[in-house]
């Protein structure tokens, strides 16, 4: 399929003019749809940067489809630490007639992106856009995982309503339903009714506050690795750090914090969409929230070059299995321990037989502390919250 149709071209002031190779910028490692120039060619693209300039499902929040081109001015004059990764920014999606045709149009494209193992960076825009990027998956009949950094769970009140703070609700209710997990990073409890809550605890999701992770943001890590999608909401970093959250207050995460985040999301060899949402230039202070996405993006580059390519094949020499026997039950944990990189996951496979449609999910990301429970006689609940999807 030509993906070039539903783009339009960005500024020429974003592509290279650089001639002193020895630094590099991304701008000079990036193929960059301009003005006059051919769409680039996606032939050895690893991962493609897509802006999406859609604000028609925002709550109160106009002026967040201006903001893919305010990121390119910051993130195009960092400098690039590596010269052997292909990008290309492939310009903005054309608005379609209707928010529909728009969300057809992001499907397309994501969907013929990842079916080529091309990773799309996508800058928004509003959040509901991360439903499109859900219906990519069902184009190529992928049953996936999705985390969302963000200080709400966006169930909305009304099923038929589909926007900013609901798009998670029309994800659940979509069919057929190829979301097998939902993890939610980093929510305020005091914006979350408990309605809400006992919802995500019935549906066997996992929410973790904002509290709890910031603790121990090692921990953040396996959440992160388990994804295909990961939807970041800006208004999850603090007002401080991120001003142009519309709805960002004085908690949330560091800028600090949100660029591990995004590194831990470059790392996973599992994640193959990313997508940043609700900035707003209008409430920005000197480019302060644009500069941090574009640093967030870096992070994320930085931490897809560095992936280690580690994820678990059955009997794989690159792993040191431990079994771990609970209590009086028959049946064992299995864990693995990544020789390359230290990382650790559960291996379900074991628990009976598992559909066809969901063998993608059998290793488990988890950490060494899920381990340590296990030999303390206690089941991880990353473990049991699986077992409870699977029955």
């Amino acid at each position: 399929m030509d993906v070039s149709i539903y783009f339009e071209t960005v500024s020429s002031k974003f592509s290279s003019s650089n001639e002193e190779l020895s630094r590099l910028r991304i701008s000079d490692i990036t193929q960059v749809y301009i003005d006059d120039a051919e769409f680039p060619n996606l032939d050895n693209v690893k991962l493609a940067i897509i802006g999406i300039n859609e604000e028609r499902g925002s709550l109160e929040n106009g002026g967040c489809a201006d903001a893919p081109n305010e990121v390119r001015t910051y993130l195009y004059r960092l400098f690039a630490h590596w010269n052997h990764i292909e990008i290309a920014d492939l310009g903005n999606i054309k608005n379609g007639n209707t928010i529909d045709d728009t969300y057809f149009a992001v499907r397309e494209v994501l969907s013929e992106l990842i079916s080529n193992n091309i990773i799309p960076i996508i800058i928004g825009g509003s959040q509901d856009l991360t439903y499109a990027n859900y219906l990519a998956y069902e184009n190529i009949g992928r049953v996936i995982n999705i985390a969302s950094v963000d200080p709400l769970f966006d169930l909305g009140h009304d099923e038929h309503e589909l926007n900013s703070r609901s798009w998670l609700s029309s994800i659940i209710l979509h069919q057929p339903n190829f979301l097998f997990n939902f993890t939610n990073i980093g929510y305020q409890t005091y914006f979350i009714d408990q309605d809400s809550l006992l919802l995500m605890k019935n549906l066997y999701f996992d929410v973790n506050r904002l509290g709890n992770v910031r603790a121990d943001m090692e921990e953040s890590e396996p959440m992160i690795r388990n994804a295909d999608i990961v939807s970041f909401d800006m208004s999850a970093v603090r007002a401080a750090d991120a001003p142009a959250g519309k709805y960002a207050g004085p908690n949330g995460f560091t800028g600090e914090e949100a660029c591990r985040i995004s590194r831990y999301a470059g790392m996973s060899d599992k994640l193959s969409s990313i997508g940043f949402y609700e900035m707003n230039p209008f409430f920005d202070i000197e480019g302060r929230t644009a500069h941090l996405i574009a640093q967030m993006i870096w992070y994320f580059i930085d931490g897809f070059v560095n992936r280690k390519g580690d994820y678990p094949e059955t009997d794989s020499e690159n792993y040191v299995k431990f079994i771990v026997r609970i209590g009086d039950s028959d049946d064992d944990l299995v864990f693995l321990k990544s020789k390359k990189s230290d990382r650790w996951w559960m291996d379900i496979s074991a628990y009976g037989k598992m559909s066809k449609k969901y063998i993608k999910h059998q290793f488990i990301p988890c950490s060494y502390l899920d381990y340590q429970q296990a030999m303390n006689n206690e089941i991880p609940d990353r473990w049991w919250k699986v077992q409870q999807k699977l029955m």
